[in-house]
């Protein structure tokens, strides 16, 4: 195989790759965002169907966005856009606050203990994402272990109310999605020189100025990528809001499931996912806006 081949090989592969299983189930979404909610089967009465190219150029003229209009409309999908843009935020804040320093003490322990320290850092994976999510159940709730434990303690002299509240639903999240920000992390502070901060301290500069100007600087692709990583995915979570949160907990991921399976409005629900997804693209953008511009530099 000639190395232009090749080239070709690892460049269409992943494009192909993309276009199967992101942007030909994307533009189903679209379609299905853009027809009539029908009381059928499927519950929805397609926009496009080929049925010559005069009747293909009509029905451009007859696109419904009235999915689209409805989410400005009623006030509980924007809600539960704020909502899930807030929680994502904080889970992700707190996220790499707990994340950061154990990713530095596995980057700064000896090199023979750090697949050890890795192995249990990805520890968490071994064991199916649903029973960890129900075993906080079995910690949260005003009668579990961490309320009998307070208690005990001598620390409360009442039992917390956690459970079914949006602080439930922000430690679920944060424990979930833990390793995934410590993975880049440990792979940005790996990596850097040990030389940087010696140098620093042999010209005098304090422990915590040799993190502020060495350390965190050279660690922040590893931050934006932690970011990213658990910001997208918890904007859309599901299963943690549901489980962990209450009747005050309203978001996306618990209204798409609702319009897709309980309302059965399956072209309000792919507007919402539509939306969704152009609000995340954004950050991603910027991003490898951001590292296209380091590369060149």
């Amino acid at each position: 195989m000639r190395p232009v081949d090749r080239r070709w090989l690892v460049i269409g592969a992943p494009v192909l790759w993309l276009v199967l299983f992101f942007l030909l189930p994307f533009a189903l979404v679209v379609r299905v965002s853009l027809s009539q909610s029908v009381l059928a089967q499927p519950p929805f009465a397609p926009t496009f169907e080929w049925q010559g190219l005069a009747d293909f150029l009509g029905k451009l003229q007859q696109l419904g966005f009235a999915a689209y209009a409805g989410l400005t409309d009623d006030p509980i999908y924007v809600q539960a856009y704020l909502q899930s843009l807030a929680m994502a935020a904080a889970a992700t804040l707190v996220t790499l606050v707990v994340a950061y320093p154990l990713a530095l003490a596995m980057a700064r322990a000896p090199r023979r203990q750090r697949p050890l320290l890795l192995l249990l850092a990805i520890a968490p994976f071994w064991t199916s994402y649903l029973i960890r999510v129900y075993a906080w159940i079995l910690l949260l709730k005003d009668n579990g272990l961490i309320n009998a434990a307070l208690l005990d303690l001598g620390i409360v002299h009442e039992p917390l109310h956690i459970f079914a509240t949006n602080w439930a639903v922000l430690i679920g999240i944060v424990y979930s999605y833990l390793p995934f920000m410590i993975l880049p992390l440990y792979a940005s502070l790996e990596r850097q020189d040990p030389s940087l901060a010696e140098a620093a301290a042999d010209l005098g500069a304090p422990p915590f100025a040799i993190f502020r100007r060495v350390t965190l600087p050279l660690s922040l692709p590893g931050i934006i990528a932690g970011v990213l990583i658990v910001f997208i995915p918890a904007t859309g979570e599901f299963v943690i809001p549901d489980l962990l949160g209450g009747s005050d907990t309203v978001m996306i991921g618990n209204t798409l499931w609702n319009e897709f399976f309980a309302n059965r409005d399956c072209p309000t629900a792919s507007a919402v996912a539509v939306v969704l997804l152009v609000l995340l693209v954004g950050p991603l953008i910027l991003y490898e806006r951001m590292r296209m511009n380091e590369a060149a530099a």
